[in-house]
């Protein structure tokens, strides 16, 4: 069974006009992830197709864009919820290697709000079979409310109006 759910992955997309190098599309090198709510959960996922520019080892995604992504699930699981923080510390395990052209989707979700500090999770599957191929944990760190304000206004937020 496909992981992608069957819904348009333009419904519920947050501002996208700006440079962040995972879901930003001004940033002509970056990964211009489109991030929606996932229907399964409170979290969110992505479609990942890695082209030929995110390769490290032939044939394969470079570690660093693996965590990219699971980066970006985790903090927009948050940022859908107008939770706005950082991250602080991030562990990401390597499966199985993600190969370039293969349809794969990145989950993110939060596992426990600690106040300040929030435990987060993430995952990316290949689509054709769920087979995990990498995941994270992280802990995010909350900003101050006069930065949380500015982002929310500056990015908006994943949830359908």
């Amino acid at each position: 069974m496909p992981f992608i759910p069957d819904r348009d992955v333009n419904q519920g997309t947050a501002a996208i006009d700006h440079n962040c190098f995972g879901c930003g599309r001004l940033n002509v090198h970056g990964l211009h992830l489109e991030l929606v709510p996932d229907p399964d959960g409170d979290g969110v996922l992505t479609k990942f197709v890695p082209s030929a520019r995110t390769e490290g080892y032939t044939g394969m995604v470079h570690g660093g864009i693996v965590t990219t992504v699971l980066d970006e699930v985790m903090a927009w699981s948050l940022y859908r919820h107008g939770i706005w923080a950082v991250t602080g510390q991030l562990t990401t395990r390597y499966r199985k290697p993600l190969v370039l052209g293969e349809c794969t989707m990145a989950r993110g979700f939060l596992v426990h709000d600690r106040g300040r500090g929030i435990e987060m999770r993430g995952e990316i599957r290949r689509d054709v079979d769920g087979q995990l191929l990498a995941d994270a944990t992280a802990i995010f760190i909350r900003v101050p409310d006069t930065q949380a304000g500015e982002w929310q206004a500056r990015y908006g937020s994943l949830e359908r109006s």
